[in-house]
């Protein structure tokens, strides 16, 4: 089997570091992770330590959780339908909202009301428990009828 080649596999995937918020150490170590290398393994291919190979990818995966949080709160802040779902609620009532809010802006959403009430509840994740909402939520609908939740956040 041919080791895998860190440079071909990030040229491949089109990667600019001037355009990346993913050092090209990070990105090179995530590609080789991906691809079954251990931390050890690329340690010794890059004549470091695997302390600092586990700090690169550490760094790495959190700086792709922060880029993904971004994106979804940018999407949130750009959908012609938001609704806000408030603790306490009962799960079983939004679809209803949700369908309204999305007549009132005339955007179409391709599921059926047992279908918006598992995503709600699998993006919602455990700030839904049994049918009462937790936390408060914000669910999003996009022009494309992409629906994204958000918990909600409250300064005070």
């Amino acid at each position: 089997m041919t080791e895998p080649d860190a440079d071909a596999i990030l040229d491949r995937a089109g990667f600019d570091p001037e355009e990346s918020i993913l050092t090209r150490r990070q990105a090179e170590v995530l590609a080789l992770r991906e691809r079954g290398l251990t931390q050890s393994e690329i340690a010794d291919r890059f004549g470091t330590s695997r302390a600092n190979v586990a700090s690169i990818e550490s760094s790495a995966r959190e700086n792709v959780r922060k880029a993904r949080d971004t994106v979804a709160v940018a999407e949130a802040l750009t959908s012609p339908v938001q609704v806000e779902v408030g603790a306490g609620a009962d799960l079983y009532d939004v679809p209803t909202d949700v369908f309204d809010a999305c007549d009132d802006a005339d955007v179409k959403v391709p599921h059926t009301a047992p279908e918006l009430l598992n995503t709600i509840a699998e993006e919602a994740g455990d700030a839904v428990v049994g049918r009462q909402v937790r936390t408060d939520l914000l669910v999003c609908v996009g022009a494309d009828g992409s629906v994204r939740v958000r918990r909600q956040t409250t300064d005070e």
